[in-house]
């Protein structure tokens, strides 16, 4: 029985499971998820240091006019000490010497002759020093298990001397289309037949979202083609099949699937396009079969195979996000919860002009899609949107409202 949208959702969530992981150089790390919890080694600062070029000072020094001991550079070992009546000129990120309890700008001083400098009156304890531990301290957890990577955080590694880190594995997704009528880009076709789409564009989405994407081949509509094309694509995470999926006399892909103690999670969606579409598993690897038709296929793997990747690649932003905004021309739609891909230009989301499930180029012009609430029969123009995008991953720990109603 065909699953409601927003259960179909909540299956993937609590169903899809990974656990392979690998040792990988913090530099290949960007967009991966992190396996381990990362705490910190050094504080940082580990001493107190000076945060711009100046001269140390003694905030109980009795006379303005001091002399100059010396110079401290960033890098210095911390072997200094301040006494009454003395300063040291200090670098930005250099250690404090012993005593110093504030920086003066070396704009702000007064150069004297004979190594003496004459400091203004107006001292602050503090001023100008970063104080040991302010940014990071001894033992803190610093990411938490099944963040993701990017350039921030791999500036945390760095600075605690972390080289290499426990991460998911990308995922392994197997993809395949089936149809007799289907043949491949790069061969020649007849007037009665099409080029197969599905697969390069799917393989294409799969690797953009960071995985690894493996063409298991174009087959016909026949039941122990389909079954062999299975069996072979077993050693996936994930297996994406297009077409076949009907009630037709020629779709035989799900009793391919069937065939292999197939376990289904979701037997059909009451969604538009794409309601044969199905979900579940064969002992470990999990199974998406998309409609045949290109724009079907296509939303339907924005909705439904994008969080499974999500959830494969370990990260713990679960649930969809989305951008609230107005939508540019009114919509009708049916009683089924409805996929609608359009343009969100910055202020406002406007609908595709086509949405033929058997197009392909519509998503060309496309960078966002919303998912209309079943009970919704029509949205006028200005109504408050809630748009996916299609350009980046925007998921969240948070559980949210994701349907426009």
């Amino acid at each position: 029985m065909p699953e409601l949208a927003n259960k179909a959702i909540k299956i993937i969530q609590n169903e899809v499971k990974f656990y392979k992981t690998e040792i990988i150089s913090i530099e290949d790390s960007s967009h991966r998820v992190l396996a381990q919890e990362i705490h910190a080694r050094n504080s940082l600062p580990a001493f107190d240091i000076s945060s711009m070029d100046g001269y140390a000072l003694r905030l109980d020094n009795s006379s303005d006019i001091l002399d100059i001991k010396g110079k401290i550079f960033a890098g210095d070992k911390p072997k200094f000490e301040l006494e009454k009546g003395q300063t040291y000129k200090i670098m930005t990120g250099a250690i404090l010497p012993k005593f110093c309890t504030l920086v003066v700008p070396q704009e702000q001083v007064q150069t004297l002759e004979n190594q003496k400098i004459k400091v203004p009156k107006d001292l602050r304890k503090n001023q100008f020093i970063r104080l040991a531990k302010e940014d990071i301290k001894i033992g803190e957890l610093l990411i938490a298990k099944n963040s993701e990577i990017d350039f921030s955080k791999i500036a945390i590694l760095a600075s605690q001397g972390i080289s290499h880190i426990k991460v998911y594995q990308k995922a392994k997704v197997g993809i395949f289309s089936s149809g007799s009528e289907l043949k491949n880009h790069y061969e020649s076709i007849e007037l009665y037949q099409i080029y197969n789409s599905n697969s390069p564009s799917l393989q294409a989405r799969v690797k953009e979202l960071g995985h690894t994407s493996i063409f298991l081949g174009l087959v016909d509509d026949k039941p122990d083609s389909l079954k062999n094309l299975i069996k072979s694509g077993l050693d996936c995470d994930l297996i994406v099949s297009s077409g076949g999926t009907s009630v037709g006399e020629a779709d035989f892909t799900r009793t391919a699937f069937s065939s292999f103690d197939f376990d289904y999670l979701i037997d059909g969606i009451y969604i538009k396009p794409g309601k044969p579409s199905f979900f579940g598993k064969i002992k470990n690897t999990y199974i998406l079969s998309l409609p045949g038709n290109p724009l079907a296929s296509a939303l339907i793997f924005e909705y439904l195979g994008k969080l499974i990747l999500q959830k494969l690649s370990g990260s713990k932003n679960k649930y969809f996000s989305f951008i609230d905004t107005k939508l540019e021309s009114s919509i009708d739609v049916r009683n089924k919860t409805t996929i609608v891909a359009g343009f969100f230009d910055g202020q406002s989301f406007k609908p595709s002009l086509k949405s033929s499930p058997a197009m392909v180029k519509v998503l060309d012009g496309c960078n966002g899609i919303i998912i209309i609430d079943s009970e919704v029969k029509h949205l006028k123009k200005g109504s408050l949107v809630k748009v996916l995008p299609l350009a980046w991953n925007f998921f969240t720990q948070t559980k949210k409202d994701y349907f426009t109603r």
